[in-house]
């Protein structure tokens, strides 16, 4: 567990834009963005408020595939009535190895799980209204823009929970700006240290250089360390997720002392052992060297890293972890993780 601040009065940082007339203006800037789409690293230029589609296959209004209330997430996310995630469609990624690929790479079937703002505003409530501790939103990078549009909805009519945003890091520096103070909690994946692993299993380019420049930027904005509440669920901050990948592909050592000599030693770390060979990396032979799970020596040589940096701020997954619950089958709309039957009272 990471050394941590509490601050028990601190709400969700949205209300306080809400409450001084300036939550609306940053939902318009970032609307404005979509006239000419430039709100990821692709700066795809569509016109996406004329239903122009961007090269990640999404239009004016949001996609959500699913949304639940989830309990895979880390301790401080889930708590004992899970985090409130909604899973955007589509992706400005296509990761060969996604967990999601059902929703983040089908775009044609995507398409009709479109809904307006208001009907997101409304899911916001309604997971609020069930007990969840927080607002997670899943890929909402191609999003960002109508996930703001909908919490400015959502806030108006009652919602007061935490904003986390869980992303790829491919993500604009201008539209994280705009995002200061509308997300309470950054996410990210950090995925590659290497450009060329980036392009061959993602297919974007110049990924460190963009991702790492959007997690500084997120780390500007949360500022040091975690803060929790009394009950230990973390209301603001910034937690990167590293997923240890099969023959190192994700460039762990570099990323991990990228993070300790730019960031600071005391970045908070979720280090994730879930990794199983999905999607295309289960059946295409050019992606043989993620065809398989992580081996006990590939994930005893990355904790050993954060032992080795004194990365102690964080969580680490048990090696077991691809075995059972971070394998969905958003076939189940409602309940694609197993997790939610076990959890329910």
């Amino acid at each position: 567990m990471p050394r941590v601040k509490r601050n028990d009065t601190m709400g969700a940082k949205y209300l306080i834009l809400l409450a001084e007339n300036r939550l609306e203006e940053r939902v318009q800037a970032l609307e404005e963005m979509l006239r000419s789409c430039n709100i990821c690293p692709k700066d795809c230029g569509n016109d996406r408020l004329n239903e122009e589609i961007a090269a990640c296959y999404s239009g004016r209004l949001p996609i959500v595939s699913s949304y639940t209330a989830h309990f895979g997430e880390e301790p401080c996310l889930s708590g004992t009535r899970g985090a409130g995630n909604i899973f955007f469609g589509n992706c400005n990624l296509r990761c060969v190895y996604c967990q999601n690929y059902q929703i983040s790479q089908t775009w044609r079937e995507q398409r009709k799980n479109e809904i307006t703002h208001e009907r997101l505003a409304e899911m916001m409530l309604e997971l609020q209204e069930r007990g969840c501790h927080n607002i997670g939103f899943v890929s909402p990078t191609h999003f960002a823009p109508q996930m703001a549009r909908a919490i400015y909805i959502a806030a108006r009519n009652g919602l007061r929970l935490p904003i986390i945003y869980n992303t790829n890091a491919y993500d604009s520096v201008e539209v994280l700006k705009l995002l200061e103070g509308i997300v309470d909690i950054y996410l990210p994946d950090l995925k590659y240290a290497d450009a060329d692993a980036g392009f061959q299993y993602s297919k974007v380019r110049d990924y460190p250089k963009f991702a790492r420049a959007a997690v500084k930027e997120m780390q500007r904005q949360m500022g040091d360390g975690l803060i929790f509440d009394d009950e230990g669920l973390l209301q603001h901050g910034l937690l990167i997720r590293l997923l240890v990948l099969p023959n190192d592909i994700a460039g762990l050592e570099e990323n991990l002392r990228w993070i300790h000599d730019e960031l600071g030693p005391k970045t908070a770390i979720s280090l994730m052992a879930q990794y199983y060979a999905t999607n295309k990396a289960a059946t295409d032979p050019r992606y043989i060297l993620l065809s398989r799970r992580i081996s006990e020596g590939e994930w005893f040589d990355a904790v050993s890293l954060l032992e080795h940096l004194g990365m102690e701020e964080g969580f680490m997954q048990e090696y077991e972890s691809s075995s059972y619950y971070y394998r969905p089958d958003f076939n189940d709309k409602d309940e694609p993780f197993k997790d939610i039957r076990d959890f329910r009272p």
